[in-house]
């Protein structure tokens, strides 16, 4: 695992207390989660879901295109 140093303005980082203390986390868990969704792909359920809504909804897409 490698370790990261950020830096924040006082009111970020007083907002990001804020937040992880409304979801019941730490800051750190919360920028962790928030990286973690933000640079891995998709889950393959939700990969299917979306393929699935495109497919189904095809002829409509183009109609409106």
């Amino acid at each position: 695992m490698t370790d990261i140093k950020l830096t924040l303005t006082d009111e970020s980082y007083a907002r990001l207390r804020e937040v992880a203390a409304s979801l019941a986390v730490e800051p750190e868990d919360l920028l962790r989660a928030s990286l973690v969704d933000l640079i891995e792909p998709p889950a393959a359920a939700v990969r299917a879901a979306v393929d699935y809504v495109l497919r189904k909804n095809e002829a409509l897409y183009r109609r409106l295109a």
